[in-house]
């Protein structure tokens, strides 16, 4: 019995973590290759080993041979189709290994790091994981030595090798943490709806209970907030709103848009666009910081979101009954049966389309197309109306520019300062203009006239 050899192949089993009849095979393969270096291409060689006793067989053409005669450069041969054969065997479970574990959070080591190399190289054990610059949560520095968790985003074969690419900006990097620190949503007792996250700066997380008794939002958050500051502290301090999810639309958006209160909503299911009344107070805490709350809002809800004043509401108001105005035998009340369908600029009435405002707003489809052709005309009237006001206001403006530039001249003069230099390096005409009153003002006193007197006059 072939003990040595038996203990040999286990080892190399464990260590490589493939099967050990694959190693059996790739020793066969070897010795064959190794035969028929020695022997000639053309002879029948086989080769096999016993998987109980580990003695080998090697026969030519039926005849059974020694195999330690092969000699040096046959021995080398069957090395190196070895050791291809189990990098090939051991390539093949790491793909299995982590193409299982593709979504899942996993645990390593930072073995390379460099400002000027966008990826962050890091040993998972087995393998190494490549942490691009797309997928690292911004600001982050990563030191060599470090244990950091990323998500498993891919896997591919590369070469002979297998690239195993990590995330820690994705997404479902939140939804995997919190399935670790809050055991409820392991059990599946609290499903996470949605999730939207701008990496390193905020992501809002929709819940839901699935038993009354547990509350989804006290859950996730723990006691004194144990369990979400965690998750904060891996991510780095990113801020994580959770709000309650709910089946009707205008409650969760209600919800997403928290801490923001809202005074109304309007949606336009043709469009799935929504726009939110806010008060003006509140306007900027429902935009959010560069615009995250809403934006983050709308990809948790998966509506549209427009957010507005109740000014700007009445406004848009105006609009809609100066383009109704022009269409007889309306239906009562059609501007607010207009906003009850979503529809609140005066742009939306042809984005939707005649017949769905037909059709909903109980209205004939030829009245429907009317009104898309006067909004057209109205909005080309008004687009010119704005662009002529914004003209006057541009000339009015540099109009009022032009006479103060005139004006610092003869206070210049006035005050006695020399007079500002024209293009030519003479004195300006606006400041010889304002000498001539100094000039009639001395003749008239006899010549004699003080310098006081014209500046308090010019100045009242």
């Amino acid at each position: 019995m072939n003990q040595e050899l038996l203990r040999i192949i286990d080892s190399i089993a464990r260590d490589k973590n493939i099967e050990k009849d694959s190693v059996f095979t790739d020793i066969e393969a070897a010795l064959m290759s190794a035969a028929k270096k020695f022997y000639g291409e053309t002879d029948d060689v086989q080769c096999s080993i016993d998987r109980m006793s580990g003695e080998i067989e090697v026969r030519k053409n039926g005849v059974l041979i020694e195999y330690r005669e092969f000699g040096r450069i046959a021995a080398q041969t069957a090395k190196q189709v070895l050791i291809q054969k189990l990098r090939e065997d051991e390539r093949g479970s790491i793909m299995d290994e982590f193409s299982d574990r593709k979504g899942q959070i996993i645990t390593g080591t930072v073995s390379a790091s460099d400002d000027k190399i966008p990826v962050v190289t890091v040993n998972l054990g087995r393998c190494e994981g490549f942490l691009p610059r797309s997928e690292q949560i911004p600001g982050e520095k990563y030191d060599v030595g470090q244990r950091i968790r990323a998500l498993v985003l891919e896997v591919r074969p590369a070469g002979n090798h297998v690239k195993i690419v990590l995330s820690r900006s994705h997404p479902d990097f939140i939804r995997r943490l919190f399935e670790i620190e809050v055991p409820e949503v392991q059990e599946k007792v609290i499903e996470i709806k949605s999730l939207a996250r701008e990496a390193g700066y905020r992501t809002k997380i929709a819940v839901s209970s699935m038993d009354s008794k547990v509350d989804c939002i006290g859950a996730c958050v723990g006691v004194r907030g144990s369990r979400i500051k965690n998750i904060v502290d891996e991510l780095g301090g990113e801020r994580i709103d959770i709000v309650r999810w709910n089946e009707s639309s205008q409650m969760f958006i209600v919800n997403a848009l928290k801490p923001a209160e809202i005074v109304n909503i309007f949606r336009s299911y043709e469009l799935a666009r929504a726009v939110v009344i806010v008060d003006e107070s509140k306007l900027s805490l429902a935009i959010g910081k560069r615009g995250q709350n809403v934006r983050l809002a709308a990809k948790l809800t998966g509506w549209e979101l427009s957010i507005c004043t109740p000014e700007e509401l009445e406004a848009h108001r105006n609009d809609l009954a100066a383009i109704t105005s022009q269409i007889d035998n309306l239906p009562e009340h059609f501007v607010d049966r207009l906003l009850e369908f979503g529809i609140i600029q005066a742009e939306e009435i042809e984005e939707v389309g005649a017949e769905p405002i037909a059709k909903t707003l109980d209205i004939p489809l030829e009245k429907a197309e009317r009104m898309i052709e006067i909004a057209r005309v109205y909005l080309k009237e008004k687009a010119a109306s704005e662009k002529k006001r914004a003209q006057e206001r541009a000339a009015k403006a540099a109009d009022d520019a032009a006479g103060e530039d005139a004006i610092e001249p003869v206070a210049a003069e006035i005050d006695g300062a020399a007079p500002a230099a024209g293009p030519d390096g003479t004195g300006s005409a606006a400041s010889a203009v304002a000498a001539a009153p100094d000039a009639v003002t001395d003749e008239v006193a006899g010549g004699e006239g003080s310098s006081a007197e014209p500046q308090e006059h010019a100045s009242t």
